[in-house]
């Protein structure tokens, strides 16, 4: 699976974990130089509380569009640290 913004390979890995239908990457699968820490956070009732990252490519700057759970309950601990995506980024096999 590959997470793409503008033509750029956000994350690529043969190894991405579904759940409610979005694909976690792992961490060592991200391009981490696109990748920009945000203080946007959420909470899932069962997953826990979910961290933000903006991704910049090329200029463009895409707010809160990729999510992961440093810390998350015990059952989902099996996606701790995986990076999802949303908005403009495009997951494709």
């Amino acid at each position: 699976m590959k997470a793409i913004l503008n033509d750029i390979v956000l994350a690529e890995s043969e190894q991405t974990l579904v759940v409610e239908g979005n694909h976690y990457f792992p961490p060592s699968s991200l391009n981490k130089e696109y990748f920009e820490a945000s203080s946007h956070q959420t909470t899932c009732f069962w997953k826990g509380t979910a961290s933000y990252y903006h991704v910049k490519v090329d200029g463009e700057k895409v707010e809160n569009t990729a999510w992961y759970y440093p810390n998350p309950s015990e059952k989902a601990n099996h996606i701790k640290d995986h990076v999802a995506f949303w908005k403009a980024v495009k997951v494709v096999e």
